[in-house]
């Protein structure tokens, strides 16, 4: 009976270190602020409320844990457009994930139309999902808020 005991507390353990492991973790309003001072970015309008987040992608806000995002609504030069979501769980973060992929589509479909020197930086972006998280960033510095973004998460 000890031994059955022990077995199972050790892998009760093996399990739960396994389990914290892999979980991963980021405050995405403090990877948005590296990513701004990092890329020497401003004057971007941030998207502050959740509830914008349904207005502007369509995510509902269920499906969201947390959010760092903002938009440069004013550019004459290339995109801007920084979104990083924590959803829930998978299933929020599949939605999420097909929401942002609409709206890269659409900036895709819109610079095709209008600039091929803006559509050549968009064709370098994409959405990504790692476990929970979902990011769009569209920028010429796409990759290197990338990765910033993956250097924070743990």
């Amino acid at each position: 009976m000890k031994r059955a005991v022990s077995l199972f507390c050790i892998v009760s353990m093996i399990i739960c270190l396994f389990c914290s492991c892999t979980t991963k973790e980021a405050d995405l309003s403090v990877v948005l602020d590296k990513i701004n001072s990092s890329c020497n970015l401003s004057g971007l309008t941030q998207i502050a409320d959740v509830n914008d987040l349904n207005s502007y992608y369509g995510i509902e806000p269920d499906d969201v844990k947390q959010f760092a995002a903002e938009i440069d609504e004013n550019s004459s030069d290339a995109p801007v457009e920084i979104v990083m979501v924590e959803a829930k769980d998978s299933t929020a973060a599949q939605n999420v994930s097909t929401k942002l992929t609409n709206r890269y589509n659409s900036i895709y479909n819109m610079y095709a139309s209008y600039s091929k020197d803006q559509l050549a930086v968009v064709e370098k972006c994409q959405v990504t999902t790692d476990g929970n998280f979902v990011t769009l960033i569209v920028s010429d510095k796409a990759q290197s808020m990338l990765d910033i973004f993956y250097s924070y998460i743990k």
